[in-house]
């Protein structure tokens, strides 16, 4: 099964992208998604409230991510520790979806937020890997416009690797500075010539 990797800043339009390929055929997984359902484990918040403190629990017990958040990416060190807690959990989680998926199709796409680069990472035996860019200030934009507080954006922003590191590790690279349907056009059109074995 070909594994297609979508990776990008956060606003950039990595969502748009895996949504045409999804709307194409392809099933897909949002490693965002998968590191949320983790966080839902108690053997992993308990591994949580001893490294960040209780306070990012909210009333019913659950993870409350923003709290979570505020603690996990203000530093390097921080953001490691948090990593060293629940990708290896995300990482299991991940190789099963990927077993089950195996049976029913011969592509997967996956969306990627927080790739770092590709010999360490779940995209280390990816067949492709896209990267979706757009400037930095548009994609704040988006981001607040979807509902997330701008300086919250920029403290993630701050802790992912930039376009310049995206543009060296992928395949392919899209340009997301347009409209929804260009992006979407460039990315039909791109898989309908890797389908082919011309991409």
């Amino acid at each position: 099964m070909k594994k297609i990797f979508i990776i990008g800043g956060m606003g950039a339009g990595k969502s748009m992208a895996t949504k045409a390929l999804v709307e194409e055929g392809l099933p897909f997984i949002d490693l965002d998604e998968v590191g949320h359902e983790v966080l839902t484990r108690d053997y992993v918040k308990a591994d949580l409230v001893e490294a960040f403190g209780e306070d990012i629990l909210n009333a019913e017990g659950e993870v409350d991510r923003p709290a979570l958040a505020a603690k996990a990416f203000v530093n390097e060190i921080q953001t490691s520790l948090l990593n060293s807690i629940t990708m290896p959990r995300i990482e299991e989680t991940f190789a099963d979806r990927i077993d089950d998926l195996a049976k029913e199709s011969e592509a997967v796409v996956v969306e990627y937020s927080a790739f770092k680069n590709r010999s360490i990472s779940l995209a280390a035996d990816a067949d492709c890997i896209i990267a979706v860019l757009a400037p930095l200030d548009m994609r704040i934009e988006r981001a607040v416009a979807a509902g997330w507080d701008e300086e919250d954006v920029k403290r993630r922003i701050a802790r992912q690797i930039t376009d310049a590191e995206r543009i060296e590790v992928a395949d392919v690279v899209f340009h997301n500075d347009s409209t929804p349907e260009d992006l979407k056009r460039q990315v039909v059109e791109w898989w309908d010539a890797f389908k082919a074995g011309n991409a």
